[in-house]
């Protein structure tokens, strides 16, 4: 029997490796779908997938958003994911809609990407050209973008097109899918390849060619992107304009990827993980939503989350080096 060339034992043993990293993140989500469908059954029934994808929809999109930026490593955390969906969410419904009096698909769709995509080309700046600690930079873009999406939009305000408003119903996996495919094609590129290994080591990957600021700089215009996806079906969901809405994902968002079995020291994770720990902040948020819980609540839940989630994903690297110093 003929071995496998490298190639393909690097990308089964990358596959594996996926796994055994999302393994939480699937356990949890299968007790979680039990326990969400023995306390509300109706929701998940198939006439109702619709809308409970649409409410899911925001978050995992924008968990993506947050994760390239983490991939590339050197602490690459970007706290501005909320903000720049509730910023693209007032672009569209303030600037697009009521200014300019535009609601066709064809104008809306290619706004919000562009105002993501500006998004990260300034983050990616402002941590990789100036030099700033990322999540100093993405903080400051945080403050930048809150205080803009209330210059434009004080209160909430406006409607939506019926296009845009099935985007949280009979095609809110659309917007999914759109990230999916984006990030399915990034592997097949060598920015992937490029992105993990500056991740994963920063100075070997810059020894073997590597451009590193490059990597690290369109990791945040990908992030950006996406962001730019997650404020369009932010803006499905809300079916207006909230100034308020945006800013409450950046702790979600972040914990997600923790969660999914991303490694916040970068290098490791990818789509699935991102997802999959949405979908687990998601049907938690359910959970306790129907025992009528307080919002702090939920807030203590997240910060646990969190926690918890960045110590697993420490764990292995902590018992490899236990091994090392004991052989």
């Amino acid at each position: 029997m003929s071995m496998p060339s490298a190639p393909l034992s690097r990308r089964l043993s990358h596959f594996a490796r996926e796994r055994r990293e999302t393994g939480l993140a699937v356990l949890l989500l299968v007790v979680l779908l039990v326990l969400n469908f023995l306390l509300n059954p109706a929701r998940f029934l198939p006439a109702n997938w619709g809308s409970t994808i649409g409410l899911a929809a925001p978050l995992v999109v924008g968990a993506v958003a947050a994760m390239p930026a983490i991939l590339g490593g050197r602490g690459g955390i970007d706290v501005s994911v909320g903000p720049a969906m509730g910023f693209v969410n007032a672009v569209i419904v303030q600037v697009l809609i009521l200014d300019l009096g535009l609601e066709t698909p064809w104008l809306i769709v290619p706004a919000a990407l562009l105002t993501g995509i500006g998004i990260g080309i300034f983050n990616g700046l402002v941590a990789t050209m100036l030099r700033i600690q990322p999540i100093v930079a993405t903080l400051g873009t945080y403050l930048l973008l809150s205080g803009l999406t209330l210059t434009l939009v004080p209160s909430p305000i406006g409607s939506v097109p019926p296009w845009i408003k099935d985007l949280a119903g009979t095609w809110s996996i659309l917007p999914i899918l759109l990230v999916a495919a984006a990030w399915v094609a990034l592997k097949r590129l060598p920015f992937h390849d490029a992105l993990m290994a500056v991740g994963s080591d920063d100075r070997a990957a810059y020894t073997a060619g590597v451009p590193v600021l490059r990597v690290r700089f369109l990791s945040y215009v990908t992030g950006g992107l996406f962001a730019g996806v997650a404020g369009l079906s932010l803006t499905a969901l809300i079916g207006s304009a909230d100034p308020n809405v945006g800013p409450n994902y950046t702790l979600v968002t972040i914990s997600a990827v923790a969660l999914g079995g991303v490694s916040l020291a970068g290098g490791r994770g990818g789509f699935l993980a991102a997802a999959l720990g949405a979908v687990d902040i998601f049907l938690l948020q359910n959970a306790l939503t129907f025992f009528n819980l307080s919002p702090f609540v939920l807030q203590v839940a997240y910060g646990v989350i969190l926690v918890l989630s960045v110590s697993l994903n420490a764990l292995p690297a902590l018992l490899a080096r236990g091994r090392e110093a004991r052989s």
